[in-house]
Formats: C-alpha cells, sequence, structure tokens
C-alpha cells in the first residue's frame, strides 16, 4: 500500500511549497527532472507530484482533527485510478457526480465506496441503481423530482437509501461565474426555505433515511466568509429538523477552497486553516459527522502540462509560440479565461518579450496564455504550464481528432506511468464507419 510515509505537518515543505522549481537551471518535478520525463514519454504530458498531494490531504486532516469527519476528494478534478487509489490509502472518501465515477472510484479502491458521496442535478436510473448496491455513504439530491426518483428504485431493489438534500443558501461568492452554485438563479440544489418540508414528508418513507444536509456554493473561492455564512444557514435548518424528530449524523460542507494561479505569495496551510476555523465554528453545537470535499486544492497545484514549441510565428507586431499542446489538451484559459504561469523548463538569462502562446488547434480561442513576457524561445524549447493537476487532464477532448496526453506521477526522485498515450486507433474503436 501506498500508505503515508512522511508526518507532514503544516509547516511541511512539501505541504506548502509548490513541486515545480528549478534545479541547477532545470525545471523539477520534486527531484525529478521534466526534460528527462518529456524524453522519456513525449509531449504533451501531465505530471503530478505524490508528495505534494498527500501534503494537501494532510492538511486538511490535520485541521478538522478535532471532529469527526471525512474528506470525500471531489474526482471530477483529477480522476486518474492511480490518484484517486493514492488517496483512499491516505484515508480519503470521494464525491462524486456521475456512474462513470463511481465506476472509477469501485476500479481504484473499492472499499472507499463506504466513504462515497453522489452529488450531480442529473443522476438517471443506472446510476442511482449502481450507487444503491455499491453501498454508496449517501446521496446528495438536488431536487423534490429526484428524491421521489430515488425512494422508487430504493423500493423496487429493496436497498434503503441514505441521503442529504442539497440545499441552495442563496450566498454570493465571489468567483468565475460558471463556477459559481450557491446562488438561487444556478441550477444547483433545493431552495433552503423548502427542504424542511421535503424532509418531512421523505421521513415517512420506507426506503428513505435522512442523513444529512449538504451545501456547496462553488469553486476557486478565496474567501472563508461565504462558506460560514452558507453553513449557519444550513445548522438553522438542521435545528429545525430536529424539532419535527429528523435527527440526522452527517453534514456536508462541499468544496470551493481556492488556490493562487499566479506567482504571487500563496500559504496553502493558512488558507487550510482558515477556512477550518469558519466550518468548525458555525458547525460546533452540532454533534455530526463532517464531509469536506476538496478537490482543486489537492491536486491542482500539484500538477504540470509539458508541451514543446513547434513554430514561433510574427504576425506583425504580435509573436506566436505555437506548441504541441492545444486547449483540447489544457482547456481552462479558453473555457474561463484561466491564468496559469509558464515557463520554461531549461532556465535561461535571454530577454523576455510579450508573446502569445497557443495550440495548434483550429480555434482562434486555443491559447494558453496572451501578451504574457516569456523569454526567447525556439522550436524544441519544453514550456510547463503549473497548476494543472485539477480540470486538466479531466477536461480533455479529442477535438480535431488528437489524442489525449499520457500522465506521470513523480514521487521525489521516482516516477511511473500512469496513463499511456492515447493512439488514433483507441480513437476509432468505438467507431462504426
Amino acid at each position: 500500500m501506498l500508505l503515508l510515509r512522511k508526518n507532514f505537518s503544516r509547516s511541511s515543505p512539501i505541504a506548502t511549497a509548490r513541486p515545480f522549481a528549478y534545479r541547477n537551471r532545470a525545471l523539477s518535478c520534486d527531484q525529478t527532472s521534466l526534460a528527462t520525463l518529456a524524453a522519456t514519454h513525449g509531449t504533451p504530458l501531465y505530471v503530478y507530484s505524490q508528495q505534494h498531494i498527500l501534503g494537501r490531504l494532510a492538511l486538511f486532516q490535520q485541521a478538522f482533527a478535532s471532529r469527526p469527519h471525512t474528506i470525500c476528494y471531489a474526482v471530477k478534478a483529477n480522476s486518474a485510478l492511480a490518484i484517486l487509489k493514492l488517496l483512499a490509502q491516505n484515508g480519503a472518501g470521494f464525491d462524486i457526480v456521475s456512474g462513470g465515477e463511481l465506476a472509477r472510484v469501485v476500479k481504484a479502491a473499492k472499499p472507499a465506496v463506504k466513504k462515497t458521496v453522489f452529488a450531480g442535478v442529473g443522476k438517471q436510473i443506472p446510476e442511482i441503481d449502481a450507487a444503491l448496491k455499491a453501498g454508496i455513504l449517501l446521496f446528495n439530491v438536488e431536487s423534490e423530482s429526484e428524491l421521489a426518483l430515488l425512494a422508487d428504485r430504493a423500493e423496487l431493489l429493496k436497498i434503503p437509501a441514505r441521503f442529504s438534500l442539497r440545499v441552495n443558501p442563496d450566498v454570493f461568492a465571489e468567483t468565475h461565474p460558471y463556477i459559481s452554485t450557491g446562488l438561487s438563479a444556478h441550477k444547483f440544489g433545493i431552495d433552503i426555505n423548502a427542504a424542511r418540508a421535503i424532509y418531512r414528508k421523505a421521513a415517512k418513507s420506507k426506503y428513505l433515511i435522512p442523513t444529512g444536509v449538504s451545501v456547496h456554493i462553488g469553486s476557486q473561492i478565496r474567501a472563508v466568509d461565504p462558506f460560514g455564512a452558507a453553513l449557519d444557514r444550513v445548522t438553522s435548518l438542521i435545528q429545525q429538523l430536529k424539532k419535527d424528530g429528523i435527527t440526522l449524523t452527517h453534514i456536508d460542507a462541499g468544496g470551493g477552497l481556492g488556490i493562487e494561479y499566479t506567482d504571487a505569495p500563496f500559504d496553502p496551510a493558512a488558507a487550510v486553516a482558515a477556512y477550518a476555523k469558519q466550518v468548525l465554528e458555525a458547525t460546533d453545537h452540532l454533534d455530526l459527522h463532517l464531509l469536506l470535499e476538496p478537490g482543486r486544492f489537492l491536486v491542482a497545484q500539484a500538477g504540470a502540462l509539458l508541451t514543446t514549441v513547434v513554430n514561433v510565428k510574427k504576425n506583425g507586431n504580435k509573436t506566436f509560440v505555437i506548441t504541441d499542446a492545444g486547449m483540447n489538451d489544457l482547456i481552462r484559459p479558453a473555457l474561463y479565461q484561466a491564468h496559469h504561469q509558464i515557463l520554461p523548463v531549461r532556465q535561461t538569462s535571454a530577454k523576455s518579450s510579450p508573446v502569445d502562446i497557443v495550440g495548434p488547434v483550429c480555434e482562434s480561442g486555443d491559447f494558453f496564455a496572451r501578451d504574457r513576457d516569456l523569454p526567447a524561445t525556439k522550436p524544441g524549447d519544453l514550456l510547463a504550464i503549473l497548476d494543472a493537476g485539477a480540470y486538466g487532464m479531466s477536461l480533455t477532448s479529442n477535438y480535431n481528432t488528437r489524442t489525449r496526453p499520457p500522465e506521470v506521477l513523480v514521487d521525489g526522485a521516482e516516477s511511473r506511468l500512469i496513463r499511456r498515450r492515447e493512439t488514433i486507433k483507441d480513437l476509432f474503436a468505438p467507431e462504426l464507419p
């Protein structure tokens, strides 16, 4: 088993520092040369630090050690089987949003299914049935009609269904509008003012077990106050339910704690501590098991996308650095206008100038950075796009019939391939010409 081999304290460099740094003017992941990995596996290539992921998990586990809790890693952030297995072997459960993600948990770490919560607004009958049969911890239900469907499937299968209602607290969190989920205008959750009546009705069902309340207000949230505000509203609901004779066992605080994507100073231990303070203070009078669903915070800064420069092109006053990675390999800049640091793998003292760093995909939106200062570069040079461990590989596609990149997991000075590069044969396999 890949058990936690080090005592990752709050002050641990592994837990707090980013894993990508220059060693003898060459960029490395921990103690492993990125140039060597690129030479071995080719580019584009995703590289992740195992030690960094475990350090971030330990920050959460230590911050909430005073309360019964489960860290349910959000699988959608990065669903690599090796990463799921690593997290499960170090105490994590999972937050899933599809039947496919359930299958990944079963494949990677079957015992962790009992620490898995199933969220999402559009659960389908085969997914619900599979989750019931697998014995997941609970369903986070997002509508009254979904709850009725869950009751029907549970009765048909004769398997009682534990559930939480995902309530919408109508709390604003300052983040990108595509990843904000806590307002009444969003598709997620149930109006918190309607939840009490729904719980009372569900409590009468033979096959529904009211287990908890869930809330999730968005992703990449840097201020911690909105988490406390949302939980204050949830705890009020829990107290009302207790008066109704409905005693819950779990409270799901969701995820959403953000990271720093620029080169600005960032103290992850302080961020987790501030977040934990808000959550613990809002729920300290409740004798409930805490569920927490970090995703991005655990894996984003652990990962980088390596890419090779294929051409440097000038159009008028614009300079384009064209790479072999494209928006199909990392769509966040095109989709969210997201910022990622981009560093040359070989450190250089060459003069920097503003360039657009773009891919080969036939779209004007295929870019990683615009007007970004970059040292002079030439075809064959390697670049590292940092903080790409979350919503990088999991959002890849085969647009332009491009194969998806391989993934490598680094552990100090050692590395192993955890996903091979796709082939054209793989892409054609499901098609019937």
